[in-house]
């Protein structure tokens, strides 16, 4: 059970940042872990680090800015599974040792990782502009998925559980707010839909 909840704490730090979370894992728990990532594990380690302090480095600070956020969600929402999978297949990987039970894990995590990656992207398209302290928030967050899926797997795993029932809730308060939107725009004499105010 610990194991299951460790997979959906690396993933959902998956669905928040991209490269930030497998830098965490290479720096904190050095190569012994990071041999177990798949694809990553084929590449030569100098190679990987540069890539991800620099991913990592965009991600923190282009987060910041509403034209670095739109490339980044970009590129986050098409590759958020694949991270969530390879992250969530190699915490499995240091446990368990039936192969098809790693790959399940792995999918599980690369969908947690999507669905938060998805409800973010929402948010910053209904929103127009997120909060600064929000953006911090997810940082901080990423890093201490990081930290519980191996130091505290339990909590790690309750936290992505609770996000995972926060994305949920607002794919409902979507659901709703579109709908309105049509109809208030089926009321409009001119057919268009109201803007939102700034």
């Amino acid at each position: 059970m610990l194991e299951v909840l460790a997979v959906l704490s690396v993933s959902a730090a998956a669905g928040m940042r991209i490269a930030l979370p497998l830098l965490m894992i290479g720096l904190l728990y050095g190569d012994s872990l990071w041999s177990q990532v798949p694809l990553l594990a084929r590449i030569s380690p100098p190679l990987v680090l540069g890539v991800l302090v620099s991913w990592s480095l965009f991600e923190i600070f282009a987060s910041k800015h509403r034209a670095g956020q739109r490339f980044q969600q970009t590129i986050a929402v098409l590759c958020s599974p694949i991270v969530g999978t390879i992250m969530g297949m190699a915490v499995a990987k240091t446990t368990i040792p039936s192969t098809w039970l790693i790959w399940l894990l792995g999918i599980t995590g690369g969908l947690l990782a999507l669905v938060l990656q998805l409800v973010q992207t929402g948010w910053f398209y209904r929103l127009k502009r997120v909060p600064l302290w929000i953006l911090f928030a997810q940082d901080f967050l990423c890093v201490a998925l990081v930290f519980f899926a191996f130091d505290a797997p339990r909590q790690g795993g309750l936290i992505a559980l609770l996000l995972l029932w926060l994305a949920i809730r607002s794919s409902k308060d979507w659901h709703h707010w579109y709908r309105r939107r049509g109809r208030a725009s089926d009321r409009s004499p001119s057919g268009r839909q109201p803007q939102e105010p700034d």
